[in-house]
């Protein structure tokens, strides 16, 4: 005969709870705790912009191409406009934009695999060849497309890129819930007479959570990285809006004598895709320690 599992009074299961997430914490390394906090700053850095950024991000603040720390903490450029106003602006530009296309490929992939992978049979065949016809759009293309179509706006970037990114989550989600569809504990809730809907929602979908956490934080870097090259190529929003890749390449004729208008930006693209990759490793150290 199987024996009862103890009775642990709710204080200690919270002071257990606690003490677990505290041994998981220090298990990450510091390095990856430093990114994550990292992470967790650019985000408000993102939120806060506005109020701390020293001068306007589209108007001029003194006189052109000024050196760094000279009056201005990264110069200014050619039109005389404070270069980190303008970094600031638009890390808070690429950042939040990566999360909104992370957010809704998330909620859209997300739910497309789990309806997929808790139906199965014909259901399943018809999203996932759906998923893989958007799957092999190529992203940059189609964002040409798109705005060659729509006109250049940063809107309509975001939108191609909406759309190609999705199927990725889809198919995690997808991969996670068949997997724990599988399971002995899942068989059992079936024949108890869970419905699909609540088996779903209550057993499936959490179990899947994890992995699509750990994947959409290391897929904030690459979306950094791809939204600042479509930017770099004249496909974000027009001048003089603040985007880290547009800068970029605009000021590429000042790079050998004026070099902060072009270096500024491009470091700040490096510094995102950093920190989003660093904390991502973190997170699914973090996570995997569970």
């Amino acid at each position: 005969m199987a024996l009862a599992e103890p009775y642990v009074a709710p204080a200690l299961r919270g002071r257990f709870g606690r003490t677990r997430r505290r041994t998981r914490w220090s298990s990450v390394s510091h390095v990856d705790q430093i990114a994550i906090g990292a992470l967790v700053a650019v985000t408000l850095l993102a939120v806060v912009t506005p109020w701390i950024a020293p001068h306007s991000a589209t108007r001029p603040a003194g006189t052109s191409l000024v050196h760094p720390f000279h009056g201005f903490v990264f110069g200014t450029d050619e039109v005389g406009r404070d270069v980190f106003s303008r970094v600031l602006y638009g890390l808070r530009t690429s950042w939040l934009a990566a999360l909104l296309v992370i957010a809704s490929g998330v909620l859209i992939g997300g739910l497309i695999g789990l309806v997929a992978g808790a139906a199965g049979g014909w259901i399943d065949n018809v999203l996932m060849r759906i998923t893989d016809a958007f799957l092999s759009l190529p992203g940059p293309i189609l964002a040409i497309a798109v705005v060659a179509a729509l006109g250049p706006s940063l809107s309509h970037t975001l939108i191609a890129v909406m759309i190609v990114w999705w199927p990725f989550y889809a198919r995690i989600v997808r991969g996670e819930v068949r997997a724990l569809a599988a399971r002995p504990h899942l068989e059992a809730a079936r024949l108890a007479g869970v419905g699909r809907v609540r088996l779903a929602v209550r057993h499936l979908l959490p179990g899947a959570i994890p992995a699509t956490v750990v994947t959409a934080s290391l897929d904030v870097g690459n979306l950094v990285l791809t939204l600042a090259a479509l930017s770099f190529l004249g496909l974000g929003a027009p001048a003089p809006a603040p985007e880290l890749g547009a800068m970029a390449a605009r000021g590429l004729p000042y790079l050998l004598e004026q070099w902060w208008v072009p270096v500024m930006p491009g470091l700040g693209v490096l510094f995102l895709a950093l920190v989003s990759n660093l904390a991502g490793d973190g997170l699914r150290d973090l996570i995997g320690d569970r």
